[in-house]
């Protein structure tokens, strides 16, 4: 099955699979109809056998730390979950401490840290959702700026909107992520290709959307498509939903890749995937939660 997500159309691993499990997905099959890689025989039980030399199988197997599984999964979720938070922390106690007599200078830290990590983030979601082999460090440092900014972010709601905004945020981005897992479960739900195809446009089309704010901004001009008011709160629950129907969509690859057997090294840009539609989902939370939180 061809995916139009771009975090895993460049992994041509995500693109192969047998038709073995075609009837777990309606009447599709995979692309590559159960063709092997490149350069080994049609038999993986015969790579790396035989005599040096014989044309009839590869001299050397290919090395592999074995498949992706659900604990592969959650493992490398966890770990770039855990260096987003860490990241978030530092950058929380490390900046000054907002008071009410803290002055614009005073929040110069501030803003370069959420301004820094924010465009190193997104520079390298680009790299790593375009990337054909998935690369963990780079991975890892996308989380780092991530959480960078995250912190930043959280730090400057939480001194203007409130204690409970952060914390409340935190607790409904874990509870849409459970409720969305199970639901993706106990609904049995499919994902089609028109329903891909749309997330990714609406995904982009949010993205270019970003973009443009961020231009207007530098010359004072902002049309608040993503500030704390009515318009931004438009933005914001459309976010909050398009981030569910990312989770929905990074369920169902992961679903595939391990019943496909995919290479383990493939659990990163799993985990890539749902830290990204985690971290959309917070952001969008916290300005709903900041909505309500005005005086």
């Amino acid at each position: 099955m061809q995916s139009n997500n771009p975090v895993f159309t460049r992994s041509e691993e995500f693109q192969r699979g047998g038709n073995a499990n075609a009837s777990s997905y309606g009447n599709q099959t995979y692309a590559g109809n159960g063709s092997s890689y490149q350069g080994y025989g049609t038999d993986p039980a015969a790579w790396g056998t035989g005599q040096p030399g014989s044309p009839e199988t590869p001299t050397h197997a290919p090395a592999s730390s074995g498949p992706m599984t659900i604990d592969s999964v959650v493992q490398k979720t966890a770990i770039s979950l855990g260096v987003v938070i860490v990241a978030a922390l530092a950058t929380w106690i490390l900046t000054p401490e907002i008071t009410p007599s803290t002055t614009n200078e005073d929040l110069g830290g501030l803003i370069a840290a959420m301004t820094l990590g924010s465009l190193g983030a997104f520079a390298l979601s680009m790299v790593n959702s375009f990337k054909r082999v998935i690369s963990p460090a780079l991975v890892l440092a996308f989380c780092v700026l991530e959480g960078v900014a995250l912190g930043a972010l959280s730090k400057f709601f939480d001194a203007r909107f409130g204690d409970g905004v952060v914390s409340g945020a935190v607790i409904g981005t874990f509870a849409a992520f459970a409720g969305t897992l199970t639901a993706y479960k106990v609904l049995n739900i499919k994902v089609g290709d028109k329903f891909r195809k749309f997330v990714v446009a609406a995904v982009f089309g949010m993205i270019g959307l970003s973009l443009m704010e961020l231009v207007l901004s530098l010359f004072g001009a902002e049309i608040g498509l993503f500030g704390v008011s009515g318009l931004g709160m438009v933005t914001a629950v459309a976010g909050l939903v398009l981030g569910v129907f990312m989770l929905i969509m990074d369920f169902d690859f992961v679903e595939q890749g391990v019943a496909n057997r995919l290479p383990e090294r493939e659990s990163w840009r799993a985990a890539f995937a749902m830290t990204v539609s985690l971290v959309w989902i917070y952001t969008n939370l916290l300005r709903i939660l900041a909505f309500f939180s005005q005086d």
